[in-house]
């Protein structure tokens, strides 16, 4: 039985293009998941990036969930350093109320931003630290009705006055660190393989052999994310991926532009040595034909043993994102 598939968006800002029409387009993709079978679509948290318009994961899920029917909408994910997690547990205890039983809130450990911009955030260099990260996961999950603190948080503060469901919280990450520390606190857990260098097998091995069971979860859920690209021809996807090459090569000299055309991409071209490096990036590893790159993460998924699979795709044109998607989808 195939397991479910479901979407990672960033809300890509294309060269002339605003963030206006970048938050316009990830709502219509939301709807084409939608209908498309998709489970889940989650939206990320980045700051101070000229190619990335998704920057408050709360209110583009209120907009994603107001437009859709059935997908459970999510955070993919919301940077715990940068909030204070009451504030995080109110925001999502609305949206849980507004969208009964189709909310997801999936919870980060880094900044997603730089440490100047992550100071501007949070304000408080105190609160930047990740060692009190698990303290404060375990007072967000409390605020939401999962409550394990040794010393119970006041019981002056809720997160929503008469809360009738919970908002599913899910730990991310890209290191062993976050795989662990889901496994041993019974929450799923989602390994960022689209831009995380570590072998997914084994993030996915170390997730299960410190799972515990938990009020919220009885064995290991573990779903995986991955670039992906597809298209009728393996040349074709090459094509459409080469925006998605010069921004991974941009973020490797810190270097965050909106996407440029395909055109302007392959006008540009790589050099051997920009090819060799892009190879062994996560971000490049699925571009191809539906049947081949379908064919490929299937056996990611069965070495891996994810229980679900998130795609993102990072392309110039709606179409050819919504493409990808339905390809997938279809063949699955």
């Amino acid at each position: 039985m195939a397991i479910p598939l479901s979407v990672l968006d960033l809300a890509h800002v294309w060269q002339g293009a605003s963030s206006a029409d970048a938050l316009r387009r990830t709502v219509d993709l939301a709807r084409r998941a939608d209908a498309a079978g998709y489970r889940r679509f989650w939206v990320a948290e980045h700051h101070n990036m000229a190619s990335v318009a998704s920057t408050s994961p709360p209110v583009l899920i209120g907009a994603i969930a107001d437009a859709t029917e059935r997908i459970r909408v999510g955070s993919g994910g919301v940077m715990l350093p940068n909030h204070a997690p009451y504030v995080v547990a109110e925001q999502f205890a609305m949206l849980e109320a507004l969208h009964p039983e189709r909310i997801d809130v999936g919870i980060g450990r880094a900044p997603g931003t730089d440490q100047v911009t992550a100071r501007a955030l949070r304000r408080d260099p105190e609160g930047l630290g990740v060692d009190e990260f698990p303290r404060h996961l375990l007072e967000l999950m409390s605020w939401l009705g999962d409550n394990r603190l040794t010393e119970p948080l006041s019981a002056h503060l809720a997160a929503t006055p008469a809360a009738t469901s919970s908002p599913e919280v899910w730990l991310l990450g890209s290191s062993g660190y976050a795989a662990q520390l889901a496994g041993m606190l019974g929450l799923p857990y989602a390994y960022a393989h689209h831009f995380g260098q570590l072998d997914p097998v084994e993030v996915l091995d170390a997730y299960r052999s410190r799972f515990e069971p938990s009020p919220v979860l009885s064995e290991p859920y573990p779903m995986l994310c991955t670039s992906a690209i597809t298209a009728d021809t393996a040349e074709e996807a090459e094509f459409e991926a080469g925006p998605a090459k010069v921004m991974a090569l941009g973020m490797r000299a810190n270097k965050r532009e909106p996407l440029v055309r395909p055109e302007q991409a392959a006008e540009r071209g790589f050099s051997e040595l920009e090819e060799a490096m892009l190879s062994q990036l996560p971000a490049t590893k699925f571009v191809g034909a539906a049947d081949e790159v379908v064919e490929r993460l299937q056996k990611l998924v069965a070495a891996s043993g994810a229980a679900e699979l998130m795609i993102a795709a990072a392309t110039y044109g709606a179409e050819t994102k919504a493409r990808t998607l339905e390809q997938i989808a279809d063949r699955w």
